[in-house]
């Protein structure tokens, strides 16, 4: 690719990020890729999906009135030949080849050079971008990688343009509320109907969604103040260099303060709050649109200006922010909208005031999307062309058994929806009989079932829906919970509660796991690759002074009650675990010295997640009491899918027929060794998936407490010889899609269809 063609190529990405609309996006490129590739031609065609058309929407070459009439069927013209192959098509005598569509009304018949390039987002193709020539010729491969590089490009901007509720691209612009579907993954499973709330960061300009103001005159006051404060402070900052800095080093302050001026950006700023914006809506279209402007200028210190702009812009924001009292109250039908939602952010809200979570970034799998559904929290993530900033207050729909989001629902769909929901109702209802109930199975087969908790919440559900006990506590929630790393004798109060509440039943306590996509707001880990990075032990034995506090206060909250075990998460080799028993033989010695008390030496089990700990269980076995699989990360890593990543979602499957063989292998290990093995991972709380872990011969199961009774129903349904029987057809299939229809047809047809979330899906 030329320099020239590199410069173009930048030029249309700047002019493209800074267009208001989809159609002068298209415009800018046909007429910018006429003139850097000298062609004569240059014309986009989109694909209506409605009508099965490629539809001429861009064109520099072909006649003007040709655009947006013009369209090919599908399978039409060379056109749909590049669609329906998704490769490129390069001619140097286009009206010879047999596919070739005469169309008089664009004028086409004088070009005889032809090359087309789908233009694909997420294996759909969306569009076709054609360059065409008078002159017969083949167009070089520099030519093609340039197109292909453009529209790539293109496909976001496109997919987007489909997404944002109030535009058809096929249509002129409706200002009106639209009913728009967008598609995610589905998280915790559930429906809600309500009213959409954005959960944005502080001082973070992008996220700042669209907000009519309530009272105009309050909102230009809250500005006024903004103003006047970051102006005051970077007044105090260009005195406080002045020792420091030359003059012309400062000269930014200057340009700063100008900015400021009454006739400058407030001006600006002001003209948006009084057409009806709220302040902070306000600061954010008038800063993109002069961050788009210095983008696009040639000149590089002027381009260079645009991260100060925005650090302008994040300053007077934060100001507002400080100031803003205004803050909505959740409401038992908020449906929160946020890029991402941290687990911490989550937990501090009133959650039973959050009837659905919806994200645009993140997958099914993520530490947040498990406490939500722990909490029983509908959640839908990785929605990745939600118009965020569109949203706030508007009326929605989540149905997170399908992954999807209905914005601006009609009345018809809003119904069907209620009567969902009240089946919900009723299948919970039914539910309740399974409290008071042994998860024992037609013939005879007792599995205990164990809760995961985290939060008090988890606890108080565990004990009510008669878990056995807690086959996984997250001691990381307390330490998100916090500024900073708690004391040991905050530690201690925080276990010992847990521990208590499960007197005389065993108390599963995991070592604190950060790392990944468990942050410390406190201590932020900052990786390329976090799952592989610095996670779980490999960060406590870097730190024993962490690990030792949270060791001496397990082993203080367990006097007495002796009930604690400790698990270790994020075990690679055989050295790790070895250091952890050299380090809790020393805490245990020491805190019985300090305490004069004997203190019963808590059993001690390791998480299997890392691929290694399969092919090391005799090696293990000799040194710990237990094994604990953590089916989230066990799956991610023999997939080799990152579970936050919404890309590759559809790639993650707990019924993928490794994962299932590997657990297989792995019970017998464990078995032949004596040793207790459990599933602690989302595996444990599918009823379909539970099923097939008792047929294997786990000891036990441990699950969210809203999964409790669900998977006891199934058990309580499921004779262990048809389980058997079930694990035996699976583990011959090879494909995960089979494997859960062969075990959705069996819950279906054995009295367990209620179990089956594909029974309470909705087509739109």
């Amino acid at each position: 690719m030329s320099n020239m063609q590199l410069d173009t190529l930048r030029r249309i990405v700047q002019e493209i990020n800074a267009s208001v609309s989809l159609h002068d996006s298209l415009d800018i490129m046909v007429n910018h890729v006429a003139e850097a590739m000298h062609v004569d031609v240059c014309s986009i065609y989109l694909l209506d999906e409605r009508n099965k058309r490629y539809v001429l929407m861009a064109s520099k070459g072909l006649k003007p009135e040709a655009v947006g009439h013009v369209s090919l069927s599908v399978g039409e013209g060379l056109v749909g030949l590049v669609g329906k192959r998704e490769e490129i098509v390069n001619l140097d005598n286009a009206p010879k080849h047999e596919r070739f569509a005469y169309l008089p009304e664009t004028g086409e018949e004088l070009f005889n050079s032809f090359l087309g390039v789908p233009v694909m987002y997420r294996r759909k193709v969306m569009g076709v971008l054609v360059v065409q020539n008078k002159e017969s010729q083949d167009f070089s491969e520099a030519a093609e990688s340039f197109l292909v590089t453009l529209c790539a490009q293109l496909s976001g901007v496109i997919a987007h343009a489909h997404a944002v509720g109030n535009i058809d691209v096929f249509r002129k612009p409706n200002s009106g509320s639209t009913y728009k579907t967008f598609q995610g993954v589905s998280g915790a499973g559930g429906i809600a109907l309500g009213r959409a709330i954005v959960l944005y960061p502080p001082a973070d300009l992008t996220a700042i969604p669209d907000r009519e103001a309530e009272d105009i005159s309050d909102e230009l006051a809250l500005l006024d103040q903004a103003i006047a404060s970051v102006r005051k402070e970077i007044q105090s900052l260009d005195e406080k260099m002045q020792d420091s800095l030359m003059s012309e080093e400062r000269a930014l302050f200057s340009v700063f303060l100008r900015m400021l001026d009454e006739n400058a950006l407030p001006s600006e700023i002001k003209d948006h709050i009084r057409t009806g914006s709220w302040a902070q809506g306000a600061v954010r279209k008038v800063i993109d649109k002069h961050v788009a402007l210095f983008a696009q200028m040639e000149d590089d210190y002027l381009r260079e200006r645009v991260s100060d702009l925005k650090d302008l812009g994040r300053r007077i924001l934060a100001c507002l922010q400080e100031a803003d009292s205004s803050h909505r109250e959740l409401s038992p039908d908020s449906i929160l909208i946020g890029e991402e939602i941290s687990t911490a952010a989550l937990v501090e809200l009133p959650v039973d005031n959050i009837a659905a979570i919806v994200t645009s970034e993140g997958a099914a799998n993520s530490h947040m999307v498990i406490v939500a559904r722990a909490l029983g929290i509908p959640t839908v993530v990785g929605v990745t062309e939600l118009p965020i900033n569109t949203l706030d207050d508007i009326e929605m729909i989540v149905d997170a058994y399908q992954g999807r989001v209905f914005v601006n629902p009609p009345r018809r769909l809003r119904q069907r929806y209620k009567e969902v929901q009240k089946e919900e109702e009723q299948i919970a209802k039914d539910l309740k009989q399974y409290e008071t109930r042994d998860a024992i199975t037609p013939d005879g087969v007792e599995i205990p079932l164990f809760v995961n908790t985290g939060l008090m919440i988890d606890v108080v559900r565990g004990v009510q829906r008669g878990a056995k006990g807690v086959g996984l506590y997250r001691s990381e929630i307390p330490f998100m919970l916090r500024e900073r790393f708690p004391g040991e004798e905050e530690q201690r109060a925080i276990y010992r509660q847990q521990l208590s509440h499960f007197a005389n039943k065993p108390v599963i306590m995991r070592t604190l796991d950060i790392g990944a996509d468990k942050d410390l707001p406190y201590f932020s880990i900052e990786e390329e690759n976090s799952a592989l990075g610095w996670r779980g032990l490999r960060f406590t034995l870097d730190h024993p002074e962490i690990f030792s506090a949270q060791i001496r206060a397990m082993l203080k909250a367990s006097i007495g009650l002796n009930n604690l075990h400790i698990l270790l998460p994020m075990v690679t080799s055989v050295s790790e675990v070895e250091e952890v028993l050299y380090l809790l033989e020393r805490d245990w010695i020491a805190v019985q010295e300090e305490e004069q008390v004997k203190i019963t030496k808590p059993k001690i089990g390791i998480m299997v997640e890392v691929p290694s700990v399969l092919f090391q269980i005799d090696e293990f076995a000799e040194l710990v009491d237990f094994f604990s699989v953590g089916s989230n990360d066990l799956t991610q890593y023999l997939l080799a899918v990152d579970r936050n990543n919404p890309h590759v979602a559809n790639v993650y499957s707990h019924f993928h027929p490794s994962v299932l063989r590997a657990l297989q292998n792995l019970v017998q290990a464990c078995h032949q060794h004596q040793k207790p093995i459990s599933v602690c991972g989302e595996m444990a709380g599918d009823p379909l998936t539970a099923i097939l872990l008792m047929a294997m011969g786990f000891n036990t199961l441990s699950m969210s407490s809203s999964n409790i009774l669900r998977v006891r129903k199934a058990i309580c349904h499921v004779p262990m010889a048809d389980a058997k029987q079930l694990l035996d057809n699976v583990l011959q299939m090879n494909n995960p899609l089979v494997i859960k229809s062969w075990l959705e047809h069996y819950f279906k047809t054995h009295g367990l269809a209620d179990m089956v979330k594909s029974n309470r899906l909705v087509s739109a």
